[in-house]
């Protein structure tokens, strides 16, 4: 299958990633909200690389798959090196929202977690475009 999508399918397939990011948001505040357990801080960051992927899809979505994971690695890289300033952490302060984008301290088992999670995003979205691709075009 091309990198180009289609304008109907490219529409299909922006309405599914808005639905999954959607999806990714509910899922990380509610696992950082309901639980306190040392397994939810991995899981809501790799969720906030998932929800980086599904953006960077949005965005261009004539991207490869794989170019769009590594933008989504590179992107929550750069932004837990960010943290390294003091500077999130000081807009946190400011307006608590800037809290759940930006985060506030550096972490180095945060950047596995966004590899882990940006991989099962490039993998959920190589093996649904390979299914429904497969099950219009027989």
């Amino acid at each position: 299958m091309s990198s180009s999508l289609e304008p109907g399918r490219s529409r299909v397939r922006r309405v599914l990633l808005c639905i999954a990011g959607l999806i990714s948001v509910v899922l990380g505040l509610s696992i950082r909200t309901l639980s306190d357990a040392a397994w939810t801080g991995p899981a809501g960051d790799g969720l906030y690389a998932v929800l980086i992927y599904i953006l960077v899809a949005i965005l261009i979505p004539s991207t490869s798959k794989a170019l769009i994971a590594a933008a989504a690695v590179t992107a929550c890289v750069m932004i837990e090196l960010f943290q390294l300033t003091g500077l999130p952490a000081e807009l946190g302060d400011f307006w608590p929202p800037f809290r759940l984008v930006l985060g506030t301290t550096f972490g180095t088992a945060d950047l596995l977690a966004y590899a882990g999670g940006a991989a099962v995003a490039y993998a959920v979205d190589r093996t649904t475009g390979t299914v429904v691709t497969s099950t219009r075009h027989p």
